[in-house]
């Protein structure tokens, strides 16, 4: 007898499959998957179905087949949140204050008034969860079990930064801007989540207070009404809900600067330094590194013999542009370069194409990997550090040539 808890056991058993199978048997063939495959596809108002990683807060991944486009559909755009209480926002009452003990007045601002007072700025950008991948770390680490999905593309419409600090008249001493959220926990000892920039990141033209995502008003999960946009910096910073702006003349002191975020000094061959809250072994995490991801074949798929196949994906990296792509199609042993497609600016995903014919019958391992514009390229074995971060391995995946 077919009853309504049988039939819900049923389909959340199929869904779970579903979103194992999206994720792929082996896309990181030498890495364990671990609780990355620990997904099943689930719906938030507004949003079609994403893999749920957690659902309090809302931490949503977006499927991989969703990245086949070079812009990530708004409603299948991935879901990061630190707090759980997060409101519903009435555009109309809503304002961003802005101030600072190194500003010399303070600001009020509506959305009416970012829309119609500012000049208004658009581009194209990368968002990207620190964590992105963190699933795939060997040995595991805590957090977030993101797999590939913890990452959109988008264009972005919204009024410079700059442009909202020289109105409040920013100083000479001004040493970082911070941003406050509207989201908050559920208990006060929970620390509000509060992020700084340097400020000749908050003064580059490319930072922006957002209201737009796509040619549409942002999302409630992505930021509504207005959210912070830092091309080319992992998304920690990218303050959803912004409702505080404040120009610092003092490093901000907060857990989510001081202890989460961090990573050991050194590691990583990044460029962007965050120098007033640099330690002596540690720094925050800030460029998005050189990265690439194959969309098809998917992992585990049957070609034919002598049959031509087009290996496809996405480039990106944080800002310094991507220069090239390399496939293998041998599992690492010779390389050959792809095509780069379409420039939609230096911090958007560029698309790839590779083209080869599979010879006889065999087990295939497809590769790729990306270089920028500063020599950089993606390491063929993970960098491993306690937070899971920068997560930009070469990826692999496994085909049946049959």
């Amino acid at each position: 007898m077919t009853t309504r808890r049988t039939l819900l056991h049923a389909t959340a058993q199929g869904l779970t499959l579903a979103a194992t199978s999206l994720l792929g048997r082996s896309a990181w063939a030498d890495l364990p998957r671990g609780a990355a495959d620990a997904a099943a596809l689930d719906t938030l108002p507004g949003k079609k179905a994403l893999l749920r990683r957690s659902f309090r807060p809302p931490n949503y991944e977006t499927p991989p087949e969703y990245f086949n486009d070079v812009i990530t559909p708004n409603e299948r755009f991935f879901v990061r949140w630190h707090l759980a209480s997060i409101p519903q926002i009435d555009a109309r009452t809503w304002r961003l204050a802005v101030g600072g003990d190194a500003a010399t007045q303070e600001l009020q601002l509506s959305l009416d008034q970012l829309k119609h007072d500012f000049e208004p700025a658009e581009l194209v950008a990368v968002c990207q969860c620190s964590g992105n991948r963190r699933g795939f770390s060997d040995p595991h680490v805590p957090g977030v079990q993101w797999g590939a999905g913890a990452m959109g593309n988008a264009r972005w419409k919204g009024v410079r930064l700059k442009d909202i600090l020289a109105r409040a008249g920013i100083r000479k001493d001004t040493v970082e801007v911070a941003f406050n959220g509207a989201d908050r926990a559920p208990l006060d000892v929970t620390p509000a989540f509060v992020k700084s920039i340097p400020a000749w990141k908050a003064m580059d033209e490319n930072t922006l207070v957002a209201y737009e995502m796509s040619g549409a008003p942002l999302p409630h999960w992505n930021g509504f009404p207005a959210r912070i946009v830092v091309p080319g910096w992992t998304a920690t910073y990218w303050m959803k809900q912004v409702s505080v702006i404040r120009a610092l003349a003092q490093p901000l002191t907060s857990y989510w600067m001081n202890t989460a975020y961090r990573m050991p000094k050194g590691k990583f061959p990044v460029v962007d330094r965050f120098v007033s809250q640099e330690s002596e072994t540690s720094t925050p995490i800030t460029e998005i590194l050189v990265n690439s991801l194959i969309t098809q074949p998917v992992d585990g798929a049957r070609l034919a013999p002598e049959m031509p196949v087009v290996v496809a994906g996405l480039a990106w990296d944080g800002g310094a542009g991507v220069r090239r792509i390399e496939v293998s199609t041998d599992g690492g042993r010779t390389w050959n370069t792809g095509e780069l497609g379409t420039d939609l600016g230096r911090f958007s995903f560029r698309p790839w194409t590779f083209s080869f014919t599979p010879g006889a019958p065999r087990h295939q391992l497809i590769m790729a990997r990306a270089s920028n514009a500063q020599g950089t390229t993606q390491p063929s074995e993970l960098i491993f550090n306690p937070p899971g971060y920068h997560n930009n391995v070469v990826q692999k995946i496994a085909v049946e040539i049959a």
